[in-house]
């Protein structure tokens, strides 16, 4: 499906890509345009070309918010080991990084994964369990989590967490791995990803 895209078009396919990446969602035609300096109506006639090209697709007309790219199509610099990078994740005060010279093979270890990001980790709630502050969780993006499992959780305001999760009695206990910090206890808490690796830069 890599057929006669334009610069322009690329641009906008990168963007929508990334965009998703980051937020979750797709943007809208004004966010696109305002980003690459375009009009709405030169965003328009570009997302309908890459539509016509099977490249782009879209679901309901009147959605601002449904576009994605089609499977098939391969950018430029996708490579089996690359994750998105989509932020950082607090877990206490910092500490300094543990070094660790081993070496892992991404493509290996994740090709049969489903939906993946990573977050860098700041501080030092999750220690015990060799997660240092500057490392990278990768995580697995699921709304449910079982007992035990690492987390990455909103909770309060909307504050992202990285915690072990465990349901209790009329309560959920977000437990640090770290004897100088306590649990966090909620009612409800909103599961962004449960980890399933960490990556640590020598």
């Amino acid at each position: 499906m890599q057929q006669s895209i334009t610069p322009r078009q690329m641009q906008i396919l990168t963007f929508v890509r990334d965009y998703r990446h980051k937020l979750g969602y797709s943007p809208s035609l004004q966010e696109i345009g305002d980003s690459l300096s375009l009009t709405k109506v030169t965003v328009f006639e570009h997302v309908g070309a890459l539509e016509r090209k099977g490249v782009l697709l879209r679901g309901a007309k009147h959605s601002a918010r449904s576009l994605r790219i089609s499977s098939k199509f391969k950018f430029p610099d996708d490579r089996p080991t690359r994750l998105p990078l989509v932020g950082r994740i607090a877990a206490g005060s910092p500490i300094e990084a543990v070094e660790n010279t081993e070496s892992i093979d991404l493509e290996e270890m994740f090709d049969r994964r489903g939906d993946t990001f990573v977050l860098e980790v700041a501080g030092d709630s999750m220690i015990e369990d060799h997660i240092c502050d500057g490392d990278y969780v990768i995580c697995e993006r699921r709304n449910t989590a079982r007992n035990g499992e690492t987390v990455v959780a909103l909770v309060g305001d909307g504050e992202a967490t990285l915690k072990r999760f465990y349901r209790e009695k009329g309560r959920i206990r977000l437990q640090p791995a770290n004897a100088g910090y306590k649990p966090i206890y909620v009612k409800r808490a909103n599961i962004q990803g449960v980890v399933i690796g960490v990556l640590r830069k020598t």
